[in-house]
């Protein structure tokens, strides 16, 4: 089942994509020039008013997208703790990067080295691209908005045609924390429409653009970013299946876990989750896959409905491709407000990986059986990016260490007995992989690393004291961490 009627909101026109893109150029000098107080003060109270209007907003996303409450309150709680964990940041001034190296006749290389001072500047506007399956923390005032706001970077977001009421109440929100705290007008905006989007991307004022959503508009979207006459950075996540490898010692071990655990993570948010897992290695006589199919029989974990028509169409596209394949049979699952779970072989995927290791983005999730572990370590070894990757394991063995190597090799984030949902918001946080999973493997879209998306560095040479930025003179007046001759320096 999928979401409920969604009102409509009229789509931006060019000339108003326009005067949007035009005011966030305006506003990125004076913005970036901001005090690092009073862009932390903005973040501050986005979340303050997120907070403050919950019991207003969470109905709203009920409505559009159908999500649980208990879902949403959580991922609104989410939201307002990464805007607040931004600010901190913005205050910490460690994103900044400081680099000095001071003049130095005898330097080692054969030459003289000049003063050298480096530090990170926001790239300028950024264009956000709302995700659908999280209302709150991916959309209007979600992690790409914070991080590229704490960047010092302007942000116009094109709102997800998922929840468009919500989208407007929440830039509302966002106005007027701007405006409250005397940020320049144009520090936010916001778009509708799949035209609006394009324009803004394109438009030449545009300096990055980060997205969250399906592989295919995904590409389409860094292909025109790519083919600008400037080409501009695109941060794209697109699509993972997540693959968890189960050793036959924990497939033995772990068996109740393990078969509930999945459940949980496949069902979970109608599987509409980029970090759901959708294929799962497990021995060809594991007592696990018999554990399975007796819950989804006897103790199914409601799934709940998918967002809406384009998400439920999508998803069963993705299953018959899947099930399409001679060789894959249903495991049990498949009813109406419960998870699907299908069966195949490793040979049988290694010979049909394209119609095979597919993301279903739904309630869907592909076990691949192996006879022996030179067949799991070559599934292993077949991954392509994954944002994710799970093994579970009882003992740190070479398996274990190949497993995990593979895994390193395919994905931004590797686990170890434990399942991928459930993304912590924090400083070491890792959500990226190689293409397809994303566009740009060396970036996170969670935690704060991902505030480096929007910032590049630039070094001054020989540049006067009083004419360089407050956090490369030599007083350090804003007392920002420093690296001064390659040393760590407050």
């Amino acid at each position: 089942m999928t979401g409920g009627m969604v009102e409509s909101v009229a789509d931006t026109t060019e000339d108003e994509v326009d005067a949007v893109v035009r005011a966030a150029a305006a506003a990125a000098a004076p913005w970036a020039a901001l005090e690092l107080a009073d862009r932390a003060r903005v973040l501050r109270g986005i979340a303050d008013r997120l907070d403050a209007q919950a019991a207003e907003l969470i109905p709203l996303a009920m409505r559009e997208t159908h999500l649980s409450e208990p879902r949403l309150v959580g991922e609104l709680k989410r939201t307002s703790f990464q805007l607040r964990l931004f600010a901190q940041t913005v205050l910490d001034g460690e994103f900044l990067d400081v680099r000095i190296d001071a003049a130095d006749a005898d330097w080692p290389m054969g030459a003289p080295r000049p003063d050298l001072r480096r530090m990170n500047i926001p790239l300028g506007p950024v264009v956000n691209f709302a995700a659908s399956n999280f209302p709150f923390a991916f959309s209007v005032a979600g992690g790409d908005t914070a991080a590229a706001l704490a960047a010092g970077c302007p942000v116009i977001v094109k709102a997800s045609p998922g929840h468009p009421v919500l989208s407007r109440a929440v830039g509302a929100l966002v106005d007027a924390a701007v405006a409250e705290a005397g940020a320049p007008r144009g520090t936010f905006g916001l778009v509708f429409g799949r035209d609006a989007g394009v324009q803004a991307l394109t438009h030449p004022d545009v300096a990055a653009a980060a997205f969250t959503g399906s592989t295919a508009g995904g590409r389409a979207l860094y292909d025109l970013a790519s083919r600008r006459p400037v080409p501009i950075p695109f941060y794209g996540e697109l699509g993972s299946i997540n693959p968890v490898f189960v050793t036959p010692d924990a497939a033995a071990a772990q068996t109740e876990e393990i078969a509930t655990g999945l459940l949980t993570a496949v069902s979970a948010s109608a599987g509409q989750l980029c970090t759901k897992p959708g294929l799962v290695a497990v021995p060809a006589d594991a007592p696990v896959l018999g554990k399975l199919a007796e819950l989804i029989r006897t103790q199914p974990v409601p799934t709940g409905q998918l967002l809406n028509d384009a998400i439920a169409d999508g998803f069963a596209r993705a299953v018959e491709q899947v099930r399409a394949h001679p060789d894959v049979e249903v495991l049990g699952g498949g009813e109406s407000d419960e998870a699907l779970l299908l069966i195949t072989t490793v040979p049988t995927v290694l010979a049909d990986r394209d119609q095979l290791m597919h993301e279903m983005f739904g309630p869907a999730t592909l076990l691949v059986t192996y006879q022996d572990t030179a067949e799991l370590l070559e599934l292993a070894s077949a991954l392509d990016g994954q944002l994710t990757v799970s093994v579970f394991g009882e003992h740190a063995d070479d398996t274990a260490r190949a497993l995990l190597t593979a895994a390193a090799g395919a994905a931004g984030r590797v686990l170890w007995n434990s399942w991928p949902t459930g993304l912590s918001v924090t400083y070491a946080q890792q959500h990226g992989g190689p293409y397809p999973a994303t566009t740009a493997p060396g970036s996170t879209s969670v935690g704060t690393a991902a505030i480096a998306r929007f910032l590049r560095p630039v070094a001054y040479q020989s540049v006067p004291d009083d004419l360089l930025p407050p956090p490369l003179r030599a007083q350090n007046p804003l007392a920002v961490p420093r690296s001064v001759n390659g040393a760590r320096a407050q």
